[in-house]
């Protein structure tokens, strides 16, 4: 099925040009492919048994976390890097299978040679999902709607598994519009919707716009991209420092940014700024948990694996330190980070209370798929 945001009334824009080899001026198609419910999909697919029945990929112990969750499970209110004994408790029916990375990763290369037979501007985001710049392509199609549903249709043949897509005039748009009508959706937000669409766009769905970020939006009265439009660069980076240049940007559609292909990443990482300092052990010990779910999270779906996990603690002072721990072997299990976060934490003196925590892991290997990877006007039907 295709959806696409319409509304007659809006003036005509034109966003993200780019100028070709040959000198001309191109308008930029972008494409954003995620695969549904990418670990689960794999799995029953493999099993037919477990077709229609609430799947989850991770263990069932109880410091397991799950990796991924299918449709059927979601509706439980199960997602993944949930502790796996609340995911019991949501649906005591719940179906665990064991992780088999190895054929993730050879499904996941499945998808990307497909990608790559209409571009070389590919950017993988994930193991399961990723950009294309389809400006121009080896194809020579003027449609990026007919390419997105040409990719769907092969994966779908190739690998009996969906994929959504989103198309835009760039990135930012591009993967919002990916998300829209899962699974196994198109959405497309033309030129000359850009706008009218961001307008109506609640905040909490802004790419880079997280829980905490959207409740200060909201406490400041920004519920809507049309709200956000109403502020100044000047406002918006007082209250959000330098993302509020990026914000200021993307609700007036403008995303410049590349589709860069062969990206080599160098750390997997995630910290959380506390609207209320933390004081106590147990306050620590809680928070540092959820680092530890959040990052297992990304080091799954990146599926990179690293040697070297790095804790890093910003004080109220705003004076900042960070331990790090090496390992001789990839960190491959979520109880492995557990407990080398947990021995980091415990290095710490803590005679200041805490305004912010990170963790992260580097050292990268992510085995054998190392760096996972002209026209005037722009068709999109």
């Amino acid at each position: 099925m295709i959806h696409s945001c319409e509304r007659a009334d809006v003036k005509q824009l034109s966003y993200n040009i780019m100028i070709s080899g040959e000198g001309k001026e191109v308008q930029r198609k972008i494409i954003h492919i995620d695969m549904d419910a990418f670990f689960a999909s794999v799995e029953q697919r493999d099993f037919p048994q477990l077709k229609g029945k609430p799947v989850v990929v991770g263990s069932a112990s109880q410091r397991g976390v799950i990796a991924a969750a299918s449709y059927e499970a979601r509706k439980y209110g199960i997602y993944s890097a949930m502790p796996s004994r609340t995911a019991l408790k949501k649906c005591p029916h719940l179906i665990f299978q064991p992780h088999r990375f190895d054929v993730y990763k050879s499904v996941s290369a499945q998808v990307m040679d497909i990608l790559h037979d209409y571009t070389d501007k590919v950017e993988p985001l994930s193991i399961d999902e990723a950009f294309l710049d389809v400006s121009t392509n080896k194809k020579n199609y003027r449609s990026a709607t007919l390419i997105a549903r040409e990719i769907q249709q092969r994966i779908e043949d190739e690998t009996k598994l969906t994929a959504s897509a989103g198309i835009s005039v760039n990135k930012f748009l591009a993967k919002i519009a990916s998300g829209k009508n899962k699974p196994n959706g198109l959405f497309v937000i033309k030129p000359d919707q850009v706008l009218p669409f961001i307008e109506q766009l609640p905040v909490k769905e802004f790419y880079g716009v997280g829980k905490k970020t959207s409740e200060k939006m909201n406490h400041l009265g920004i519920f809507s991209g049309k709200d956000m439009q109403a502020w100044s660069l000047n406002g918006l980076v007082k209250h959000f420092g330098k993302a509020g240049r990026f914000f200021y940007s993307i609700c007036r559609g403008q995303d410049d940014r590349p589709v860069v292909a062969n990206r080599t990443r160098k750390s997997v990482g995630i910290e959380n700024t506390y609207g209320e300092n933390l004081t106590t052990l147990r306050e620590r010990t809680d928070q540092l948990n959820v680092l530890i779910n959040g990052l297992w999270r990304r080091t799954i779906r990146t599926q990179m694996y690293g040697r070297t996990v790095t804790l890093k603690i910003k004080f109220n002072d705003f004076k900042q330190h960070t331990y790090s721990k090496t390992t001789v072997q990839k960190i491959e299990t979520p109880d492995t980070l557990s407990e080398i976060a947990h021995a980091l934490l415990n290095q710490v003196v803590f005679d200041r209370s805490v305004r912010l925590m990170g963790l992260s892991i580097s050292n990268l290997d992510d085995g054998k798929h190392e760096n996972m990877p002209v026209q005037l006007t722009l068709d999109f039907d």
